[in-house]
């Protein structure tokens, strides 16, 4: 099977679609600073840059360098933050008028090419509210279209953790195949299965750092700076799952006064024998959510999160640390993307497999 990963970012889907044996011949993305992590890694596969409104099916083509299209997985895995940079795309005289997110206009661009091009295969991962966000008219329109292609469909909501990453992270999957039966893989861990995977599973291995050091032992682990203030919270926050709670009055946060005790996730500790919370493009900032060190005063080195989200520790990532942080938690993490993969050749090949 061959594929193209659209919204590539740094790889994540990539690199679990490789090692589940699937050739990927290219990713696209509009960000082009992706272009070197993505590449290195995940080598023979090409980066394109382009916005997808506006990438055409001869590119694709070109790509694929055939129109034989049976074993042709198109994946389309957009981040989820709004997308402001796609306001320019060129509105689509079909779609309702109050059709104005980020994401109807990126999957009507998405559905354009799996029109045009009619691949075997076709994989959506997104956050579980893409069915809900306005203008859920273009996701419908999309399911329609592939059902009048002769695709057989399966889509529903996944966590991450059930397929051996250690983070909890709901996502939306759609699968649709022609000439078999469409189904969801089913969960690999959990009651009855394999263990989940866990916090400690994932970062134990990585020497200890300060907050501001960077290993130059160990690619990309470097944590971020925090002030003395923050520092001070971390050291009153309990090990392994504290949060502000625990705080003396002094160091709590003026709109956290008056006993409020939302968002307590924010400065909070991770907790070593659990699976990480989602991460987000600010998983290097403890002001972000629950990203403290499970027992180091600092925030999650940016290795770190890369191994939450499942990479290996030789997956080096290119560029400042913000952006290295971005592409980490927006990416598709690499072991559920290889078990999708996995699924995805198991229907294409017509073995059993279980159903979700």
């Amino acid at each position: 099977m061959r594929a193209i990963d659209f919204f590539c970012g740094a790889g994540g889907l990539t690199r679990g679609l490789l090692d589940a044996g699937i050739e990927v011949i290219a990713g696209f993305d509009l960000d082009e600073r992706c272009k070197k992590t993505y590449e290195r890694n995940n080598r023979p596969a090409r980066f394109y840059q382009g916005d997808l409104c506006s990438v055409s099916p001869s590119a694709v083509w070109k790509a694929l360098a055939t129109r034989k299209t049976a074993d042709v997985l198109l994946a389309g895995c957009a981040p989820c933050q709004p997308f402001s940079q796609h306001k320019n795309c060129k509105r689509d005289d079909n779609r309702d008028s109050h059709d104005s997110d980020g994401q109807s206009r990126l999957l009507g661009a998405f559905a354009r090419l799996v029109k045009v091009i009619g691949p075997g295969q076709v994989l959506i991962e997104n956050v579980p509210g893409l069915t809900r966000v306005p203008g859920f008219s273009t996701h419908r329109r999309f399911v329609r279209m592939l059902c009048t292609m002769g695709y057989d469909i399966a889509e529903g909501v996944l966590d991450a953790k059930h397929f051996g990453v250690p983070q909890r992270r709901r996502r939306y999957v759609l699968v649709a195949i022609r000439g078999r039966f469409a189904t969801l893989q089913a969960p690999l861990c959990g009651p009855g299965l394999r263990d989940y995977a866990t916090v400690r599973d994932a970062i134990s291995h990585f020497p200890p750092i300060r907050a501001g050091e960077r290993n130059p032992l160990v690619p990309n682990h470097v944590a971020s700076a925090i002030s003395q203030v923050n520092l001070k919270r971390l050291m009153s926050t309990p090990h392994s799952g504290g949060d502000r709670r625990a705080w003396p009055r002094d160091l709590i946060l003026d709109c956290h006064k008056g006993n409020h005790d939302g968002h307590t996730d924010v400065y909070g500790r991770m907790r070593w024998d659990e699976p990480a919370p989602t991460f987000t493009g600010k998983c290097h900032s403890i002001s972000n959510g629950r990203y403290g060190h499970p027992s180091q005063d600092r925030a999650i080195s940016l290795r770190e999160a890369a191994s939450i989200q499942t990479f290996s520790d030789n997956y080096v990532f290119y560029g400042f640390n913000q952006h290295i942080a971005r592409m980490i938690g927006n990416a598709v993490p690499v072991k559920f993307a290889e078990a999708l993969g996995r699924h995805m050749l198991s229907l294409r090949h017509g073995e059993s497999t279980q159903a979700a």
